[in-house]
């Protein structure tokens, strides 16, 4: 496929309700679109690392300039038949993953469109529909929690992830497990905490949860290895694992019995599916994590949560969770699968609507 030509668009999404976690609050998402063309055909990505650099290192603004001046020219006009063709064009360009993430995930959904093969089919997965979890952010009390915990209950959501920072910690944990004994949840942590806070990760063995996401450093796997080796609770990577190398390294250290996989987070969809495979091998279990996406970007990770090391419920949400309208369509929905919440990879997947595109974009360019 010749690369003909890239749109870009940096876009701010309003939240219904704001995203609150240890390390900041957002009223909106920030994200960024790439819109890849090749003849008469196109495909969709969408890049969420948020307004500022406190997920991770990069924001928005950064990686609309990072692809907009250096990886959208490196592609353009090139003939790529392969993921691995177009990302050894990039590979010099150090770092700066969501912003590759932008060209992997693009390219694939572009081959998606060519070759009219349903993402989830290009990657050879054999199922389409996949479980989903519920996921609550920091509240205003304890008990907006609790009432937003039982109507997730009520729906019969099978696990519960809950924002977990200092100041929203034990007292919420023990409130959570009094009130609902045998719900299976879990907290993400998000860095939040140093391997100096280790009795307070051997008091939360007690509550018996699924696993502790992210608690350490967000670019550490020394440490976490030394946390896991002393609780008995399940540790789980996220923002650590930005690549293959730091998944390898991870697994070598033993730092986790977990991964969560964003494709923004570890460069794209090929990197996305080679720590999966990597995590098969060693049969450490993944799930797929979202950075509150569009339909757009939504759809691109359910697609991947269709291989089968995803065991563990993924972290994609209907569109209705967090935006009044969502700025892509069709938007995703819930599916009822024997009463549990599934998503449906899609044939087709969702394109941003070109009015409320226009509404939201706060830069847009083209690279031809």
């Amino acid at each position: 496929m010749r690369i003909d030509k890239i749109e870009l668009y940096h876009v701010a999404m309003p939240l219904i309700y704001p995203w609150r976690t240890a390390y900041g609050e957002d009223a909106a998402i920030h994200s960024v679109l790439c819109k890849m063309h090749s003849g008469a055909h196109f495909g969709w990505s969408e890049s969420a690392p948020f307004a500022a650099p406190c997920y991770s290192h990069e924001f928005a603004t950064g990686v609309f300039e990072v692809t907009k001046q250096w990886l959208a020219p490196a592609v353009v006009g090139g003939r790529f038949e392969s993921a691995i063709e177009i990302n050894e064009t990039i590979q010099h360009f150090k770092g700066n993953q969501f912003a590759r993430a932008l060209i992997d995930t693009a390219w694939w959904t572009l081959r998606s469109a060519v070759t009219e093969t349903p993402l989830h089919s290009l990657f050879g997965a054999q199922r389409d529909l996949i479980p989903v979890g519920a996921d609550f952010g920091v509240m205003d009390s304890i008990d907006d929690l609790l009432r937003s915990i039982e109507g997730a209950a009520d729906e019969n959501f099978q696990r519960v992830k809950l924002k977990f920072r200092p100041g929203w910690d034990l007292p919420m944990i023990r409130a959570v497990r009094e009130a609902f004994p045998e719900l299976p949840f879990h907290i993400d942590c998000n860095s939040g905490y140093r391997i100096t806070d280790l009795e307070l990760f051997q008091e939360l063995d007690q509550y018996n949860l699924v696993m502790f996401e992210q608690p350490l450093n967000h670019d550490d796997v020394v440490d976490h290895a030394a946390l896991q080796a002393s609780v008995e609770t399940p540790v789980c990577l996220d923002e650590s694992i930005s690549s293959l190398q730091m998944a390898k390294q991870a697994i070598a250290l033993g730092s986790c019995q977990y991964v969560n996989i964003k494709p923004g987070r570890v460069g794209g969809l090929s990197t996305a599916i080679a720590i999966h495979d990597l995590c098969a091998i060693h049969d450490i279990p993944c799930w797929v994590g979202g950075m509150l996406e569009s339909s757009t970007g939504s759809a691109v990770c359910t697609a991947l949560a269709t291989l089968p090391n995803f065991t563990y419920a993924a972290d994609i949400f209907p569109s209705s969770r967090y935006y009044t309208t969502d700025l892509s369509n069709p938007p995703m929905e819930l599916e009822m699968v024997d009463a549990v919440p599934h998503m449906r990879a899609l044939r087709k997947l969702p394109e941003p609507e070109p009015a409320r595109l226009e509404a939201a974009t706060i830069a847009r360019t083209v690279i031809q």
